[in-house]
C-alpha cells in the first residue's frame, strides 16, 4: 500500500469552536494532503479518531483515501496503514490536545473508495463531523460522539446489507437513511430527545414497511446521551 503524504504551511486565518479549554495554539495553519492507494485491498477497516475539531467526509476517490488536513501544529494528524492481502486497515488520529481557541483549526476533508468494501469507526469529541456516505460501500459504520455535532446522510443506492451504530454524549446528531431499502431504527435517548421521522413505531422501535421483504436492509441502532437525535427516513 502506498501513503503520499505532503505538507505546507500557510498564514492563521480561521478560528474554530470547541470545548477544550486550554491556552491557544498560536501558530501557523498547516496543510497536509493524503492519498492512501487503494492496491489489491477490497475491504478495508478504517478508524478516525477525531477529538477536537471537524471532520467533512465523503464518497467519490478512486482510492482508498484522498484529502487533506488544515490544522495548528498541536492537531498535527497520526495515519497508520497495513496491508494484509485484500484486506487494508488504515487508522488516523489527532496526535495531541493542544490550546483551543484564538487561531486554533483542525479540519479533515477526506474522501473514500465506492469499490472497496469497509467497516468504518468515528470518534469525535468536540466539533463537528460532516458525513455524506451513501454511494459508500459499508458493511459497518459506527459513530461514538462526545460534545459535538454528527451530520450523517446515508441516502443513495446500497447494495447490500450493513449496520449502523451512533453512541452520543451531550451532542446532537442527525442521520437521513437511504430511500427503496429496508430499515430498522432502535433508537434510545438519556434524557436527550429522539424525533423519528418517514419510519413506523413497532413496539421498541421503528421500521419501514420494506424491513425484511427488500433485498438490501438497513439496520440502525442509536444511543443518545443528553443530546438530541433526529432520524430521517
Amino acid at each position: 500500500m502506498f501513503v503520499k503524504f505532503s505538507f505546507l504551511a500557510i498564514v492563521p486565518a480561521l478560528w474554530l469552536a470547541g470545548c477544550d479549554y486550554h491556552p491557544p495554539d498560536t501558530g501557523p495553519i498547516r496543510v497536509d494532503t493524503i492519498n492512501i492507494d487503494r492496491g489489491n485491498a477490497d475491504h478495508a477497516n478504517i478508524e478516525l479518531d477525531l477529538g477536537a475539531g471537524e471532520l467533512n467526509l465523503h464518497s467519490g476517490s478512486d482510492q482508498l483515501i484522498v484529502g487533506k488536513f488544515e490544522y495548528t501544529s498541536a492537531y498535527k494528524p497520526l495515519v497508520e496503514t497495513k496491508a494484509m492481502g485484500s484486506h487494508a486497515v488504515v487508522t488516523i488520529r489527532q496526535a495531541g490536545h493542544g490550546g483551543w481557541g484564538g487561531n486554533s483549526r483542525n479540519t479533515w476533508d477526506l474522501k473514500l473508495s465506492n469499490e472497496v468494501l469497509l467497516d468504518l469507526i468515528l470518534n469525535c469529541g468536540a466539533g463537528q463531523a460532516n458525513m455524506v456516505l451513501g454511494d459508500v460501500k459499508l458493511r459497518s459504520l459506527e459513530v461514538h460522539m462526545g460534545a459535538g455535532q454528527v451530520d450523517l446522510d446515508l441516502r443513495g443506492r446500497p447494495a447490500r446489507d450493513y449496520d449502523v451504530h451512533i453512541s452520543g454524549g451531550v451532542g446532537e446528531a442527525t442521520i437521513h437513511l437511504p430511500q427503496g431499502v429496508g430499515v430498522r431504527a432502535d433508537a434510545h435517548g438519556g434524557i436527550g430527545s429522539i424525533d423519528v421521522s418517514g419510519l413506523t413505531k413497532r413496539e421498541d422501535h421503528y421500521e419501514n414497511d420494506l424491513f425484511d421483504k427488500a433485498k438490501v436492509n438497513v439496520h440502525l441502532k442509536v444511543e443518545g446521551g443528553i443530546g438530541q437525535i433526529r432520524i430521517v427516513g
